[in-house]
């Protein structure tokens, strides 16, 4: 399970007082406005810098944040291109049955007659459902609806997630 989720990635840098762009990639945009005065996580090629959230302010599409520790233009413009992540703990609480995104990627799907279909490589949110996208060794991905009749277990602990493909899902 991942220790770190991302909820954006830093884009540029805005002004000379050290703020930077943020595009959210978490479903909850206004989600920073929890993070103000935490800790978040600079990630880039493996490392990550520690920084804490002063500001806040939204831009259009994008969220523009100031950390304690960055003071000047200088000191933000590394962070450019960096994913931008929560511990575990500070992630939204999920209902029942729910699972973070990072958690799923790279489980095994399996179908319920026991075929191994490959490997869960993405998941595309749609207006009416999510849709799990499987990537099959020397064949086009699959694509799966993640609804009840679809996806019949997931378990994190064996690393599986349990299936059944409505006729002519695999013919897609």
């Amino acid at each position: 399970m991942q220790d770190y989720f991302q909820v954006g990635v830093i884009t540029s840098t805005h002004g000379l007082k050290g703020e930077v762009k943020v595009y959210p990639t978490t479903e909850e945009s206004r989600r920073f406005d929890d993070l103000c005065g935490q800790k978040v996580y600079a990630g880039r090629d493996g490392s990550l810098e520690e920084l804490t959230i002063v500001s806040v302010r939204y831009f259009k599409k994008q969220v523009i944040l100031r950390f304690a520790e960055k003071n000047n233009i200088d000191e933000v413009s590394s962070l450019r291109q960096a994913r931008l992540l929560i511990s575990r703990e500070q992630a939204l609480p999920l209902e029942e049955g729910e699972y973070y995104v990072a958690d799923l990627l790279g489980l095994k799907v399996v179908a319920d007659d026991g075929r191994e279909l490959g490997i869960l490589t993405d998941v595309l949110t749609t207006g009416a459902n999510d849709v799990y996208v499987i990537g099959r060794q020397g064949q086009s991905d699959l694509m799966i609806p993640a609804i009840r009749q679809c996806v019949l277990k997931t378990d994190l602990e064996a690393g599986e997630i349990l299936v059944h493909l409505l006729p002519g899902l695999e013919d897609l």
